[in-house]
């Protein structure tokens, strides 16, 4: 633990009463008055996340927009400046470094929100090939990252003098009491929601405005526990579970967020052939039939078959019951709506097959 980093609003997470955990490196608030009534409130109203353990990575310089387009997944064609975009950073073989949000700030200014754990393997990546005048600067420290997420989402942000009239995916620059925010219509959770990326220094006075205004409209602090079983019922990957260096963005179902016609990207010819020739593996959900929990790395079983192996689990506090992410073989040829179990212990779990998300999604 003495081996972690620590995030610039950790004093006032602990005044908040938050429990913390590692998570990538990091140490971060995992729950303040449970996950399950975190959860309810980013459903139901608003909840409050700090995720500054997030990367941040600046490639800048003439044709950073050019040059970033021939390495990651997804076409920056598609957008352009006060946009972002879901995309991943592939290996030559497919598998997936890591997934993170591209800010398209202006065609010689890229910004990167990677993973933590994975910031410096991509910017050890980005540097190696970038041509003579781009350059790529780890900025880790350089914001704090707070969602706010959930159906006042709008009024919280609103109400702090930001802009919130950003199409999804969408993003404007502003100051909050002179500190510097950049505020994205995005999130995490399926939840109409925003995230705040506020200078590092100066996030604390942006964070103490949030908290104010979610506690006066009913709303939570919420912490990474509640982030994650919010994500799994929307069918979100989480990287080193539904993508990994093993595991492609066409078996995790993440094609929507590869540019297919782009002459150039990482992991391109592999990823084309797999999608031609049919993955061996498709990511697939699981909804408990039974009681049970649910989590990653368990055997998914037809009748005494093994057909697959869940990638995470948890238990639903919407739906009010087991669900997990699994990746189910092909050659199985299973359908929605099938019946399989899941080797929970050595007991035998039922479970349907479902396509994620498992609830409606509310993001736009």
């Amino acid at each position: 633990m003495t081996d972690l980093q620590h995030g610039p609003l950790e004093t006032r997470h602990r005044e908040l009463g938050a429990t913390f955990a590692e998570f990538g490196g990091w140490l971060m608030p995992v729950s303040y008055a449970g996950t399950v009534a975190e959860h309810r409130a980013t459903r139901e109203t608003v909840g409050l996340f700090d995720v500054s353990h997030l990367g941040k990575v600046t490639v800048r310089g003439g044709g950073a927009a050019e040059f970033v387009n021939t390495v990651f997944t997804n076409d920056l064609g598609r957008i352009g400046p006060g946009r972002a975009q879901y995309t991943m950073c592939c290996t030559e073989s497919g598998g997936v470094v890591d997934d993170l949000i591209v800010y398209y700030v202006g065609d010689d200014e890229i910004f990167l929100v990677p993973n933590a754990a994975n910031t410096a393997a991509v910017v050890a990546a980005l540097r190696d090939v970038a041509p003579d005048g781009i350059e790529v600067v780890d900025e880790h420290r350089s914001r704090a990252v707070l969602a706010v997420q959930g159906p006042a989402s709008t009024e919280i942000v609103a109400g702090m003098g930001l802009p919130t009239a950003m199409d999804y995916m969408g993003f404007a620059d502003a100051d909050y009491r002179d500190v510097a925010v950049r505020v994205c219509r995005s999130g995490y959770t399926g939840e109409h929601g925003y995230e705040l990326l506020a200078d590092w220094d100066g996030s604390a006075v942006v964070f103490d405005a949030l908290v104010e205004a979610v506690t006066a409209a009913g709303g939570q602090l919420a912490g990474l526990g509640a982030r994650d079983t919010l994500r799994t019922e929307m069918g979100y990957p989480l990287h080193g579970h539904e993508l990994s260096a093993d595991i492609s963005p066409v078996q995790a179902r993440c094609g929507w967020a590869v540019g297919w016609k782009k002459p150039a990207f990482w992991g391109r010819s592999a990823l084309l052939a797999e999608k031609e020739a049919g993955p061996r593996r498709l990511l697939r959900g699981l909804r408990a039939l039974d009681r049970g929990v649910l989590r990653a790395d368990l055997t998914v079983l037809d009748d005494t078959t093994p057909v697959g192996v869940t990638t995470s689990g948890t238990f639903s506090p919407t739906l009010r019951t087991g669900i997990a992410l699994a990746l189910l073989d092909t050659d199985a040829d299973i359908a929605d709506g099938a019946r399989l179990n899941v080797d929970v212990r050595g007991r035998a779990l039922a479970c349907e097959v479902v396509r994620p998300p498992f609830i409606d999604a509310k993001t736009r």
